[in-house]
């Protein structure tokens, strides 16, 4: 079928690293991306393999500083395998084919959703008239998260002779895939080691040049048709098998590269090279790893069943899909986060920043032992959390706005803006409502799951610190007899400072302090209901006591939120900023997303006007349902009516560039309930963000993971007003689009596996799986329900 399939026809080198990005393959462990394995990195192809939480940290000069970053490291290469055919009056071998030559008559990329594999098909003419036809298959694959295959079948049309077939591993890597980053160290890899214990064998090893990570490679490459092999050893870094086969007229000749990769950082290995000697020789061959990989895959598309038709239902099965290849249930064991860009390329040097907060609740209903898997990665990192904040004299737990391999801030210092060519201090660590985020998901995490002892453990842990942060971050401001946060950044990055103030930072960021409000109530209720034995065993570790407590609750009720003309203020004074000619730079500058760049390379600066890049206090409508969002204003003495919510939800809309994937995701999540016919163009631009590359060559450095899984959250939960309660009860209130006015979906809750929820206009339909789990509670906006194992119930929705 057609929408399990994702196809580009026709070579274009300026499109290529966009479907490189978008033609990735993963299996949760790592994963490469769809580049032409008879090209090397150059202006128009950049190969690329990355591991789940594998970092180095690099020095180097820049803007007459010396900065160090951390990078996802780019693994050496495992895919090149180029080919070339004889002269046919034996005088020798020809050029090696590329699409870029002259040569190529044909050529098409195909992504199999259904059962992960790539595949390409091209069609080659030399300078004598004779055709080549190549057809490639590409898995990495889903059971073995160590393994990956290549076939490739070569066919003479009308001709017969000799080619030349090279399968190699290529260590000679860099980080190379960021244009604004070249001009930083992106060195990672040193000690490089190849050889060739048999033939149609060879492997490579290296290590990080800082965390000294052990990487090894091992590829076995055989012929099904007549061959020579022979080892080329001569570059250590370029280890290759050299195939000479024989093609007969028209008949197919296939060549199958199978790849093992371990580093030092797996468990159950003592050396990553023994490890790919021993799992190459003895993986399966290609037909064998195929059926399994399909199987895994065929597992994977149970667990997160969701059926929606037309162009959005295609977008959306491609979205599953990366999100599924990048965080699989090989994640769970790793200890890694949640790559904004995937595992798909170098933006963002791989880090992990809030980008959970928009994959976790979809997560949690299909892969929950992820979830919690991604959640232990921040755990880990608590104690570097309260390090951080007591090196900035806070207490608590300090998450950092970036992070990578060991907790620490791995926010860059300098950034360069494009648009002008300048290297600008870079202020974003100061997003400290990271730490909410973190709170939020800990918290979903454990309501959706039920997951008790998880809650009692890592997630009070966690809660206890990001809370005792904001209630010591909170000053009282005895005028204004109200508790303020000082000097952060909120979501929406254009402002950083007030206009021309000497130091960085904003006061009463909203979505800052209302987080922060939500997170010290719920941490109380969670400590509450801990049983006794273990709440006085975490208030004697921490030192928490009643007065404490006490303090945390006074906090909550009194942060700081500041309105101006009737609606809530992104900060203090964000009222008193110029308005900008939104109609003038759109005509001057066309897209103008990223703002900030364009006012910067003007000599001007968005922190002087009410611009946004991002949502920024609408996304207190994405995180929070209406009544619950009304609930916490008022527990801070605040009336948040429906006419105060639109009022907002309209000033915002109409002061935002969309500077982010994020962006359009938020909006039509919020719009949904409040403009619902203004929020399905802004779907269809969350939806489009990646395909359509929407954000100006953004893709081809990664994808957007948290705009993908937010898409799918959209239809899974927005729409249908899902939630788990506070009593483990599923809530219902949904709010149809008549675009997407029939579409299905299965999620797993509690013990039970697979409920099904099917939208269609006038109804929503809900059954419940056989087996021998209990009742399932549902409550809707009028009444309750309970179905048993079994059961079916029909929700009429009005017109």
């Amino acid at each position: 079928m057609a929408d399990w399939t994702w196809a580009y026809e026709g070579y274009d080198p300026a499109d290529e690293t966009l479907r490189e990005s978008l033609c990735s393959l993963g299996n949760g462990y790592f994963a490469t991306r769809g580049a032409a394995p008879e090209c090397a990195d150059d202006t128009v192809h950049y190969p690329g393999t990355y591991v789940a939480g594998l970092y180095n940290r690099l020095s180097s000069d820049i803007a007459g500083q010396t900065v160090r970053n951390e990078d996802m490291v780019n693994l050496p290469n495992w895919l090149p395998l180029r080919f070339r055919l004889h002269h046919s009056e034996g005088l020798g071998p020809g050029d090696w084919f590329t699409p870029d030559g002259p040569s190529l008559v044909s050529y098409r990329q195909q992504l199999d959703l259904r059962a992960g594999v790539f595949e390409r098909a091209l069609c080659y003419q030399d300078a004598e008239g004779r055709r080549l036809r190549v057809r490639q298959s590409r898995l990495v694959h889903m059971d073995d998260p160590h393994l990956a295959a290549l076939r490739t079948e070569f066919t003479a049309e009308d001709f017969e002779g000799d080619l030349d077939v090279e399968s190699a591993l290529d260590a000679g890597v860099t980080n190379n895939g960021v244009a604004r980053y070249r001009q930083l160290n992106g060195q990672h890899l040193t000690a490089v080691r190849s050889g060739s214990p048999e033939a149609g064998t060879v492997w490579v090893s290296a290590r990080t040049t800082t965390s000294a990570v052990g990487i090894a490679l091992a590829a076995r490459t055989t012929c099904a048709g007549e061959a020579r092999a022979e080892a080329v050893t001569e570059d250590t870094s370029r280890p290759a098998t050299r195939l000479t086969v024989r093609l007969g007229r028209d008949t197919p000749v296939t060549v199958d590269k199978v790849v093992a990769l371990h580093t030092s950082r797996d468990a159950a290995i003592s050396e990553p090279l023994d490890a790919v000697l021993d799992r190459a020789a003895n993986a399966p061959g290609f037909e064998e790893l195929l059926i399994t990989h399909r199987l895994a895959w065929q597992r994977l598309w149970h667990r997160a069943c969701l059926e929606v038709p037309g162009e959005a239902g295609h977008i959306l099965r491609f979205h599953q899909f990366h999100l599924l290849q990048t965080l699989s249930p090989h994640t769970a064991d790793l200890d890694a986060g949640v790559p904004a860009r995937g595992l798909n390329g170098e933006a963002y040097r791989g880090h992990v920043f809030w980008d959970e907060l928009f994959v976790l609740p979809y997560l949690n209903l299909h892969l929950p032992e992820v979830s919690k898997g991604l959640l232990r990665y921040r755990h880990r990192r608590l104690d570097r959390a309260c390090r951080l904040a007591r090196e900035a004299g806070y207490e608590g737990a300090m998450y950092p706005w970036q992070s990578g391999s060991d907790g620490r801030e791995e926010t860059q210092e300098l950034h360069l803006n494009p648009s002008s060519g300048r290297w600008l201090p870079d202020h974003s660590r100061l997003q400290q409502h990271i730490g909410s985020a973190v709170a939020y998901n800990v918290w979903s995490y454990a309501r959706a799951t039920g997951d008790a002892r998880f809650m009692e453990n890592e997630g009070a842990e966690t809660l206890l610190q990001i809370s005792r942060f904001w209630a010591g971050r909170a000053q009282w401001d005895q005028g204004l007899g109200r508790y303020r946060i000082k000097g952060v950044v909120g979501p929406d990055e254009y402002h950083d400072a007030y206009p021309d103030a000497p130091r960085p930072g904003l006061d009463d960021n909203a979505y800052t302090n209302v987080t922060a409000a939500w997170v010290l109530q719920r941490t109380l209720e969670v400590l509450e209901d801990l049983p006794l034995p273990r709440r006085r065993e975490l208030a004697e570790h921490t030192g928490l006591d009643a007065s404490e407590l006490a303090h945390w609750d006074d906090v909550s009720r009194r942060l700081h939120i500041p309105f101006h003309q009737g609606v809530i203020s992104q900060f203090a004074g964000y009222g008193e900023l110029s308005e900008l000619d939104w109609v003038g730079y759109r005509a001057r500058y066309g897209d103008i997303r990223r703002l900030d760049r364009v006012l910067e390379a003007e000599g001007d600066s968005v922190n002087r006007y009410q611009a946004s890049k991002q949502a920024d206090v609408l996304m207190l409508g994405y995180l929070f349902p209406p009544r619950e969002l009304r609930s916490l204003f008022a527990r801070l003495g605040h009336t948040l009516d429906e006419d105060t919510w639109r009022r907002t939800v309209d000033y915002y809309v109409a002061r935002t560039s969309h500077g982010s994937t994020l962006s359009g995701l938020v909006h039509a999540w919020v719009l949904a309930r409040v403009r619902p016919t203004q929020a399905w163009s802004f779907f269809q631009e969350a939806l489009r963000g990646d395909v359509a590359d929407l954000q100006g060559g953004t893709t081809g450095e990664g994808i957007h993971l948290g705009a993908m899984a937010g898409t799918l959250d959209l239809v899974q939960r927005c729409l249908t007003g899902l939630r788990v309660g506070a009593d483990a009860a599923l809530s219902l209130d949904p709010v149809p689009q008549p675009e997407l006015s029939g579409y299905e979906f299965a999620i797993h809750y509690l013990q039970h596996w697979g409920i099904r929820f099917r939208m269609r206009a006038g109804g929503l339909d809900i059954s419940v799986p056989e087996s021998d789990r209990g009742p399932v509670d549902i409550r809707l906006v009028d009444r309750s329900v309970t179905l048993r194992p079994g059961d079916s119930f029909h929700l009429t929705l009005p017109d």
